[in-house]
């Protein structure tokens, strides 16, 4: 269904149409339609629209700050029916948006075990295994038969956020294994879950970083991981809807840095101008400052580009090519390092890769632009020029990949996001390095 079609629907007051429409799709795609209502108002007229139980569904779906619009405007009833429909874990992730005075009226109407539990939640580290994880799994005794484990998924499965994987722990809480659902099914009534339950776990600690653990379950492919405390005792579980919020959000992180944006989640429509602004002026003003390296440079070879003024012709050429192969030499790299593809071990292969597939492109481009400087426009004939241009591009196009590929490898060895060498960043220095070259290259062959 077209959104237009509906938003009109909705801004005419159509209600019965609207109502009819929106009961015969899908969950997800009502949630998308509530999700581009601009108006609060609207919003929860649309949402009010539906029955209950569809209602409950619809809100799982829609995004964080959505959800904390429509608590703000809903009564006491109606926010406890929507609370409670929330696995444990989104339920945070709202707590965290909604202004105080709806997380108290959520704490009032929850349990002493539930504030307890979101109390702790929201004492965890942003980014954290303890604030991704939910509490809402299947936990198994070891001397449990396979008839009464199955028993007990009936009984308490409906309300756990998956019951694909099961975990089995002892009287303390501790992790001593895991069964999934297949392998229960297709195990003999009385056979022991100690019997086939599998003990080698890759499992996180509530302190792990989300990104390490978006890494291990795709790598993996589980569709949960098991989350424990300090004392190995299983505190929650991390599933793979959390995961895939993870990478998105991280993806979108290091889009931004790769741009020299700090990150931020708000919309761009909805940022302020001077917010906007704030999040640019940072990288904008270092990126600024080290750029003086490459005036610094410009006044120390004043009298170079004096006696040669034809050299300044052909600085933009070089100095951008170089930062176009230093860009696609960090892009790969990030990207393998993000994949876990290689490491700080491998520093010495991509060096040595980086080395040949640059020489590989820097001559060719070379012979070309030669070609192009030598036999056609002003400075047909001048081997001199030709010379210093083209074996200078050869030198800063080797150098530009070898910072490209290096860089981001000792920058999360140094725990630092290896996006931040992306290519504002190593366009910068890159720049400066290739004047650098392209001067002493000139004075040597102009014997200056």
């Amino acid at each position: 269904m077209d959104v237009n079609v509906l938003e009109d629907l909705l801004e005419e007051r159509r209600f019965t149409e609207l109502k009819a429409i929106l009961e015969g799709m899908q969950e997800a795609d009502v949630a998308e339609f509530i999700d581009e209502v601009d108006n609060p108002k609207s919003s929860l007229l649309a949402f009010r629209l539906l029955q209950k139980e569809m209602a409950s569904d619809v809100f799982s779906f829609l995004s964080t700050e959505k959800q904390a619009e429509l608590c703000t405007l809903v009564n006491d009833e109606e926010l406890d029916d929507l609370i409670d429909e929330l696995f444990f874990d989104d339920m945070i992730d709202l707590i965290e948006e909604v202004p105080a005075n709806v997380v108290k009226k959520i704490l009032k109407n929850a349990t002493e075990t539930e504030r307890r539990l979101i109390n702790q939640f929201l004492n965890y580290p942003e980014d954290s295994a303890g604030s991704l994880m939910t509490i809402e799994f299947v936990d198994l005794k070891k001397e449990m038969t396979v008839a009464e484990a199955i028993e007990r998924i009936r009984k308490i499965g409906v309300d756990k956020e998956t019951i694909y994987t099961c975990y089995v722990i002892d009287h303390k809480r501790i992790l001593e294994g895991l069964v999934s659902l297949r392998d229960l099914v297709l195990a003999k009534p009385d056979e022991i879950l100690n019997n086939i339950m599998e003990t080698d776990i890759i499992f996180a600690h509530t302190g792990d970083d989300q990104e390490e653990i978006a890494d291990t379950i795709k790598k993996y492919d589980f569709l949960s991981m098991p989350v424990v405390d300090k004392e190995q005792r299983l505190v929650g579980i991390i599933t793979i809807d959390d995961v895939v919020d993870v990478i998105q959000e991280e993806n979108e992180e290091d889009f931004q840095r790769m741009a020299a944006l700090e990150p931020d989640e708000e919309d761009y429509l909805d940022a302020s101008t001077f917010k906007l602004a704030k999040r640019r002026i940072v990288w904008l003003a270092v990126l600024m400052v080290s750029a003086t390296f490459t005036q610094i440079i410009n006044e120390a070879y004043i009298d170079v580009t004096a006696a040669i003024t034809d050299l300044v012709v052909f600085m933009t050429m070089l100095t951008g090519t170089s930062g176009n192969v230093g860009a696609q030499s960090s892009t790969l790299v990030i990207r393998s390092l993000t994949l876990g593809e290689v490491d700080f071990s491998d520093l010495f292969r991509v060096f040595m890769k980086e080395l040949r597939v640059s020489f590989v492109v820097a001559v060719p481009l070379a012979l070309m632009n030669f070609a192009r400087i030598f036999f056609f426009g002003s400075y047909a004939g001048n081997l001199r020029i030709a010379m210093t241009v083209n074996f200078t591009m050869i030198c800063t196009i080797i150098f530009a990949a070898l910072v490209g590929g290096m860089l981001p490898i000792v920058a999360k060895k140094c725990r630092l996001d290896p996006a931040l060498m992306a290519s504002p960043l190593i366009t910068t220095i890159v720049d400066a390095c290739s004047l650098l070259i392209y001067f002493n290259v000139a004075s040597f062959i102009y014997g200056l």
